[in-house]
């Protein structure tokens, strides 16, 4: 026996270049709204066919994507070099920690530790690199919007900071604990 069917809210038409968004009064009154229905005798789902109104419909061609294959590589090259272009002209923290890394790489090679520890003490660096990149971009990208002083703009940025701190705080742990035997070995402990 199948459970009764709803009557479904209008939706508002959409935007060639977003999802519609749900229809919160619907949500509200039934949390499994958006699901579809089950039959219950057999254990299959059955699916209608996606509209352009629902939300798991496949979003329509970016038309400034037009790139595919080597090319579209090509120019995500060069859109990452031109990157860590403006990334080391423009953003100081970003170049004290690249400047960090330049030391600490080849320390992380040399060191007499297992293959285990030389990437793990390598790719505690770069996350630190990684992860400063995201926080620039989520500076600019703020930017972008306004420069005007706002409460949410102001968490963004602060929590773009932290996560740079958390990074910088698990690189300097990982360097600590992998680092710390082989400076007792040497000083004679």
């Amino acid at each position: 026996m199948k459970p009764a069917t709803r009557a479904k809210a209008p939706a508002p038409s959409p935007s060639p270049l977003r999802r519609p968004a749900l229809n919160a009064a619907a949500f509200a009154r039934d949390p499994h709204a958006d699901n579809d229905s089950h039959d219950a005798h057999d254990g299959h789902e059955h699916h209608e066919p996606l509209g352009t109104d629902d939300p798991l419909a496949p979003l329509p061609p970016n038309p400034y994507k037009g790139n595919r294959g080597l090319t579209r590589a090509w120019y995500a090259l060069k859109h990452s070099v031109n990157g860590f272009r403006v990334a080391i002209r423009e953003e100081s923290a970003f170049r004290q920690e690249l400047t960090l890394a330049a030391i600490l790489v080849p320390v992380g090679l040399f060191m007499p530790v297992d293959a285990v520890s030389h990437a793990l003490l390598i790719g505690s660096v770069l996350l630190v690199l990684i992860v400063e990149l995201l926080n620039s971009s989520v500076e600019a990208a703020i930017d972008r919007i306004s420069l005007e002083r706002h409460e949410l703009s102001k968490r963004a940025k602060d929590l773009g900071s932290a996560a740079v701190t958390v990074a910088l705080g698990a690189c300097l742990t990982t360097w600590g604990f992998i680092l710390w035997p082989v400076v007792s070995r040497w000083l004679g402990h």
